[in-house]
This record gives structure tokens, sequence and C-alpha cells, in this order.
């Protein structure tokens, strides 16, 4: 991998596209082994130069609006809770702003780096509602100056908290005192209603990572003794993040995204190590012991233990080793530049890690029945874990991240078809407001159209290298006359491109959100296809799925077994695995020649029929909006 230059497979770019579909899939997954992505070394090296920005700029924030704490002597600033009031409203506003997860080059992000903010203060982009048909004055699809205002004023509060001075407050107990309550109030109060309007820019502010500590932070600064709730509160929310996080990688899901993962790290350059996560990597890309030992042990094993050694400790030592565990665990996530790009999260938590619970130790009072009611207790309780309950058995009603199910390999997804008749062509249409042109414009200018299609197919073999690209691309077979006539693109990747912003959350990219971008493209039936899959609930072995024609909306839902999909390689050399169609659009006919139309007499659940399907219930598909 060079520092400029991409590394790209072995092939012609030129003859890239001859090469059958499934073959270029194998060709791109087996090269992902060696070199993941492959972007030049350059890329990596803006994440680094943000992540310095990022540190610098928050501690000159800080440090210059707060009296009491001096600039040059960080050391003084331990154990001062308003660092960690105005460290949060800093790493907020970075990632409301989109200048935190979702940004540049790796997050498909190329020229410019940022899109998040560009597009939320400009009247016409798309907006997504996540209830509009239930929620009244939020109706509708298009960004108007109600939102932009909404947008910019929630920034307003964050800036705020930031530069006001600390103040003697009921809760303060040292000279540089604490933000009072009305910054964070007005945040969370104003990032729910835009919520409401546009649940992209509401993800983008990271509300299930920091909202119920920020609301700490205000509504018990007003009582003596409030500042020890005030870390409770911290505590039981972090240490939420970290469970929560530890409760999704258990399944399925987890060991072929930490594949992916590890074998994208441009600090991995061990091909033996590489090649250990795979059975054969020329041949067999199903994960071995090692992966499985990355994955879980590494992995989910820590994120259940070290949280709560660290939550429930009152040994030094013992505190400081684990804190110290965290801090490594964190480092090592962003040494992996993973594709959604949460870089400066991770410093964040890894400042959190020692900050929260060694410069407020439980052992000197600040221990969770420290709190001064237990009410404190089951309010934080209660407003971190509710979301995720639910988001776990009904993850169509919540977000993955609300849901704090982060990098587990367990999202909704997409995998997206264009007829070979340049229809692709059609999102660039003046009708569609966007801020950043299309990813084939932005690669084409970096590497040239050969080499940018071969970056843009890539994205697609990432996805058969997780667990739901290759039911996706089991429905394409079915559902396209050919695979070859189509360019395939990830629907995470493209979600930028329509929303400006992304994180892995296939909501953003649902039904609802196609049907946004057909009122201002007009694709013709047949052009563009998505195959969508919900994430897999606790409960359940198997994904949903929904096709999606952007002409006709949802013409078919059905679901296949998750262990299915896992046992096959990513590029489906046996062909599709099995699925059940439950509903099918009666009038749409699949193209594939696997399927031809629906029975007349549907066959019941139970049975499934390869690749083709089962086709059972007559039940129509309800709208999906958000």
């Amino acid at each position: 991998m060079g520092f400029l230059q991409a590394d790209v497979p072995d092939v012609d770019p030129a003859e890239f596209e001859k090469i059958p579909t499934m073959e270029r899939m194998k060709l791109l997954c087996l090269h992902w082994v060696d070199y993941g992505f492959g972007a030049p070394k350059i890329m990596h090296t803006l994440y680094l130069v943000k992540g310095v920005l990022f540190l610098v700029g928050g501690w000159l924030v800080i440090g210059l609006s707060t009296p009491g704490l001096p600039l040059t002597d960080p050391g003084a600033w331990w154990g001062e809770l308003i660092v960690l009031q105005k460290s949060m409203l800093w790493v907020v506003l970075w990632s409301a702003t989109g200048f935190n997860e979702s940004w540049g080059p790796l997050a498909f992000k190329f020229s410019p780096n940022t899109a998040g903010y560009r597009y939320w203060i400009r009247t016409g982009t798309l907006r997504l509602p996540p209830w509009p048909d239930k929620i009244p004055l939020t109706g509708g699809d298009e960004r108007r100056a109600i939102d932009v205002v909404l947008y910019l004023a929630m920034l307003a509060a964050l800036v705020g908290g930031l530069m006001m001075p600390g103040q003697q407050t009921a809760a303060a107990y040292s000279e540089p005192g604490l933000v009072p309550l009305w910054p964070f109030v007005a945040f969370v109060a104003l990032q729910a209603v835009l919520g409401l309007r546009d649940k992209v820019a509401f993800l983008a502010s990271r509300p299930e990572q920091y909202s119920v500590m920020l609301l700490g932070f205000g509504v018990l600064t007003t009582y003596a003794g409030g500042h020890v709730d005030m870390i409770v509160v911290a505590k039981i929310a972090i240490f939420a993040v970290w469970w929560g996080a530890f409760l999704s990688k258990i399944g399925h899901h987890f060991t072929p995204t930490v594949q992916a993962m590890l074998t994208n790290s441009p600090l991995n350059k061990s091909k033996a190590l590489r090649h250990s996560l795979y059975r054969n990597p020329t041949e067999d890309l199903l994960p071995t012991r090692v992966a499985w030992f990355f994955a879980h042990a590494l992995g989910t094993l820590v994120e259940f233990l070290v949280p709560l050694v660290l939550l429930f400790a009152t040994n030094w030592v013992v505190a400081v080793l684990a804190a110290l565990f965290m801090m490594c665990f964190h480092a090592f996530i962003y040494s992996m530049f993973a594709l959604a790009m949460p870089q400066e999260w991770n410093l964040y938590f890894a400042f959190l890690s020692p900050f929260v619970f060694l410069g407020f130790f439980a052992g000197d009072g600040y221990a969770v029945w420290d709190a001064t009611s237990a009410w404190v207790i089951v309010g934080a309780l209660v407003l971190t874990l509710t979301l995720p309950i639910i988001g776990n058995f009904r993850p169509d009603l919540i977000s993955f991240l609300l849901a704090m199910r982060q990098y587990a390999g367990n999202w909704s997804s997409a995998t997206m078809a264009f007829r070979n008749n340049g229809c692709e062509a059609k999102l660039d249409n003046p009708d569609f407001v966007t801020e950043i042109t299309s990813h084939k414009h932005q690669l084409s200018s970096l590497f040239g159209p050969e080499a940018a299609e071969i970056f843009l197919q890539k994205t697609t073999a990432f996805r058969l290298m997780n667990s739901q690209g290759r039911g996706h691309m089991s429905l394409m077979m079915d559902h396209l006359d050919d695979l070859d006539n189509y360019r395939f693109r990830e629907g995470e990747m493209l979600c930028t491109f329509f929303v400006g912003w992304q994180f892995g959350d296939g909501h953003l990219f649902d039904p609802f959100t196609i049907a946004a971008i057909q009122k201002r493209c007009h694709f013709e039936p047949g052009e563009f296809l998505t195959v969508w899959t919900e994430s897999q609930p606790l409960h359940k072995k198997t994904l949903e799925y929904k096709v999606i024609d952007a002409a006709l909306g949802v013409v078919e839902t059905g679901h296949y077994l998750v262990s299915d999909a896992v046992a096959e390689q990513p590029w489906l050399p046996d062909g599709p695995i099995d699925y059940t169609v439950t509903w099918r659009d009666p009038d749409y006919v699949p193209a594939g020649a696997g399927l031809g139309s629906m029975p007349e007499d549907p066959l019941p659940e139970t049975d499934i029929l390869p690749g083709a399907g089962a086709v059972s219930g007559p039940d129509p598909e309800p709208e999906v909006t958000g």
C-alpha cells in the first residue's frame, strides 16, 4: 500500500467489468484479505491530523473559556467536573457538524471531506422524519427553513455552553465552578424536536452516547451534592455504551465483521496474521478460530468484564489496570480505521475511561451507591437501557445506534443495483439537491473512471464479506435478469450522498428514502433495484428483507436464516442461499428465471425452496417510513 497510490487488484481496469459479476466479487474479496479497501496511506494520515486538531481544539476551547483552569497546566484539570461537561459539549459539537463519524475518504467522502452540516444548513436537501404519518408537522422529505433554524439553534446551545465561564451553582465544589443548567437542557430539547423532523441530523449528534449525561449535567447542577450524582449518571451511561456493544456482539455477525476490520487496518502489515483469520485465503474465507478469538475473546469478553470492574471497583490498582485496558481497547479500534470512521469517538472514550473512573474514583465517594438518591440510579438506568432493550427485540422500531449495537455487524443494510444503461447518472439530476457530487464523479476525479469503478464495486464486496451481503446478492440473482447487466453499490456508501451522513444504519436508506429519491430522479421499472435487510432481532434466527424497485416501491418481503448466509463463501459459488417469501406484489414479476410469478396457492411458510424461495402469507407489505 503506497502513501499516495491506491492498491487495486492485479487486473487491467479496462477489462475489469468484462469479468462476470460474481467472479469480480471473488477477486475483490480476496484482494481485501491482503489490502483491505486499498486506500492510499495519505488518506489515513488525514485522520491522524484531524485527531490532533480535535484534541488541540478541545484543549484550547476549554482552557481559554474557563477561568480557574490553567491552560498550560492540564494536570490541574484532573478531578474538575467542568472539564467533563465541556469536553462532552465539544465532542458532540464535533459530531453534530459531521466532523467525527462519517467524515472523509474512508467514509466515502472524497471532495469535500465533510458533508454533514453542508446538508443540514441548506434547504431543499433530503430530510428523513422518523414518523411522518404519526407526528403532526413532520411530514414531507424536503428540508425547510424551520429545520435549518432548529439545527443551528442546537449548535448554538452547544457553543453557548462551551463558551460560558464556570459558575458557582449549587453543585459546584471548586473554583472553576460548573456550567449551569440551561445549555444542557436547551440542547437536549432542541435535539429531540429536530429528531422528530429529521432523524439524520439527530443521530449525527449521537444522542445515545451523550444526551443522558448532558441532561444529568444540567438537571443535577441545581442542588448541593449534585456533582456526585452527575458522576454516577456518567458512569452508568458510559457502562451502558460498553455493555450495549458487548450484548450486540453475541451471534453470527461479529466474527466476519472483525475479519474485514482487521484486514482493512493499514497497521496490520503481517500477511501471516491476515491469512490466519481465514480458512484458506485464496479459496475459503470462512473464519478460523483465530478470527473467533479476536472477535469474542478480545472483543466481546473484554466489553463484558472490564466495564463491570470499572463500574464497581474500589481497589485503586484494579481500577487503574481496568482503565488502562479500556484505553488500549479504544486505541486499538482507532488504529483499525474502520470504514464508518468513528475516530474521535474512540479518542474520547479513551479519555473518559481514566478521567471519569479514576478522576472520580469509586473509593473516594463516587461509587454508584454513593448517589444522593436511589432515584438518580433508577432514572439513569431507565434512560440508558430502555431503547437498547426495545431495539434488540424490535430493531425495526429503533435505530441500531440508539440500541447501542455499535460495530457488531448486526445492522440494517442494503445492496443497490443500477442497470447498465446509464441510469445511475440520474442521481446527478439538478432536482436532487445535494452538497457533494456522486461517488462515481468523486472517485473518477481521483483515480480515473475505470479504477473508480473498481473501488465502487469493492464496497459491494465488503458487504459480501459481512453476513448480510450474501443474502442481498442471493436475492439479486433471482430478481435481476442478469447480474452482468447491472452495477452494484453498497447502500451505506450511497447514503452519504443521499443525506450527507451515514454510520451503518440502513434506516437512513430504507423505502422512504428511496421513494424520495425516485420523486427527484424518475427511474424506470427495473433500473434501480435495492435489496434491504433489517437487523436480526435478539430472539430470532432470521433476517427480514425487502426488495425495492425505485419505480414500483416495495415489491417483495421475506426472510432467510442468518446461519445459511454465514456458512457460504462471499461470492456464493453454490448459488443463492435459501429464503422464504412472505409477500409479493401480485403485479410484480421478478426478472430472474428462478422465480417466475407468484403461485396461485401460496406455500406454507415452513416450505423453503432453494434460492428461488417459497411464497407464503397473503398480507400486503405495510408502508415503511422510518
